[in-house]
């Protein structure tokens, strides 16, 4: 488990994200699951799935881009006050490895918290069958708290 040192601006934060979590079909379809909400920080896995990979077996960059950023922004929403929805304002990804194994995990923090605006960093990794982890891609986000919009968590 990861240690934090930021206080969430509302009180059920864990539930707040993982209810908007589980609305994201996309996520559902991936059969990407939330493992991890802290404040500041989420970690989300999925197993391997042939139909989410590129034409050498490896997980597709736009899947593992996906989860990354659902990490990232997920992150950063666990800070958010309870009026606040979450947009991905912007991101950078750098593959750093093919996405191969059997299992992936996808874990971000929350580098700087704004009231609007908000850092985050997320890494992906492959396990492998031992239980070994490759680092595959790392991610810099930046998230929009935004709210009177009439957008939901």
């Amino acid at each position: 488990m990861t240690e934090t040192a930021f206080v969430p601006r509302c009180a059920d934060f864990d539930t707040r994200v993982r209810s908007s979590f589980d609305r994201q079909a996309m996520m559902r379809s991936m059969g990407a699951v939330l493992d991890e909400v802290l404040p500041g920080h989420v970690s989300i896995s999925m197993p391997y799935a042939a139909e989410f990979t590129q034409q050498h077996g490896f997980l597709h960059g736009g899947a593992v881009a996906s989860v990354l950023d659902s990490a990232c922004g997920y992150a950063g929403f666990s800070l958010m006050d309870a009026e606040s929805a979450v947009l991905t304002v912007e991101f950078k990804i750098n593959f750093v490895a093919p996405a191969q194994g059997q299992r992936f995990r996808f874990a971000a923090d929350v580098i700087k918290p704004g009231r609007t605006l908000i850092l985050t960093e997320g890494r992906a990794h492959a396990l492998a069958e031992d239980g070994s982890a490759r680092l595959i891609a790392t991610m810099t986000a930046t998230l929009m708290a935004v709210r009177d919009r009439g957008i939901a968590g």
